[in-house]
């Protein structure tokens, strides 16, 4: 089976490894985002599926423009059965589309149709759901819009964040994709029209949607803490200073203090009040420094935090 992959964060890593794995699988070219500078430093990073396909010896395209003349001249030249897409971060034109002669497929974390779009783990995280998923299906031009292939269910575990979520779904995808490969080969599937009523969408993240609200329900802003875990991250305004909190919890403890007020500042935490409960912070992080616990955060900090 002729594959081109296209891929570019840790997990999409995982499968391209998996699908080398078996011998009937033959990956003709990876292609990945374009290497870029991270933060202020000069330096230049690769992705790591691009680091993946390298040590496999495999052929990688990373274009900046999916459309450039030179780049579709050589992949239209490729052999191709199957085309794989796994958070690839690239709207694919039609011409890539249309290239396999079997089938484009991608790899979605959630049960669509809900969470059409870039940020579908943090999503079902935010949302508190109960279950999230994998969904294999058959690409078209439009967003997350194309015919079901299979989907498959796992559920959301109170002690998940967006990390070990992500986890859990890319490896409920590599124990699946055989499948899924041995009935579209053999043209032994079927395919589910989704329902577009029941459609929800959700966007890519940005540095800004870090900053908490104290007036959200503790279970809210847990749920956050939680979507965010990697990156952004979450964080509060306290004095001028943008405080990340590290790690946190919902607490039992009562008050009828306002949202956003600390009323308690000791070594186990950092307590705020929301708009129905009580959190605490348990490590946090000040601007261009190291993660600290709450016990060093009272031994440095404690005038800083006093009310």
């Amino acid at each position: 089976m002729n594959i081109i992959f296209a891929g570019s964060p840790y997990p999409s890593a995982k499968i391209l490894d998996y699908l080398t794995k078996n011998s009937l699988n033959k990956v003709q070219a990876v292609l990945t985002k374009p290497d870029a500078a991270k933060k202020r430093g000069k330096k230049v990073f690769e992705s790591i599926v691009s680091e993946k396909a390298k040590s496999l010896n495999l052929c990688v395209y990373k274009p900046v423009e999916l459309n450039n003349p030179e780049f579709k001249e050589k992949v239209m030249k490729l052999d191709v059965d199957i085309l794989i897409v796994s958070a690839y971060g690239k709207i694919l034109p039609n011409w890539l589309l249309e290239l396999p002669k079997i089938m484009p497929i991608n790899i979605h974390y959630s049960l669509l149709p809900k969470y059409r779009g870039a940020s579908p783990i943090q999503s079902s995280l935010i949302n508190g759901d109960n279950y999230t998923g994998v969904s294999f299906m058959k690409m078209n031009e439009k967003l997350d819009e194309g015919d079901i292939l299979e989907s498959f269910k796992i559920k959301i575990e109170n002690d998940h964040n967006k990390n070990s979520l992500e986890e859990d779904l890319s490896n409920l995808a590599i124990s699946k994709i055989d499948k899924v490969l041995k009935k579209v080969y053999s043209s032994n599937f079927s395919l589910k029209k989704q329902n577009n009523n029941l459609a929800s969408y959700c966007s890519k993240i940005k540095k800004a949607d870090s900053l908490l609200d104290f007036n959200n329900t503790s279970e809210s802003i847990l749920n956050k803490y939680k979507a965010y875990y990697e990156w952004p991250g979450v964080s509060f305004v306290h004095k001028k200073n943008i405080i990340k909190i590290a790690k946190m919890h919902i607490s039992d403890h009562l008050s009828d203090a306002s949202p956003g007020e600390i009323i308690k500042f000791d070594k186990s935490g950092i307590y705020i009040k929301t708009y129905n409960s009580v959190i605490v912070i348990t490590h946090l992080q000040f601007p261009n420094k190291s993660v600290i616990s709450s016990n060093d955060a009272f031994n440095a900090y404690k005038d800083f935090f006093a009310s």
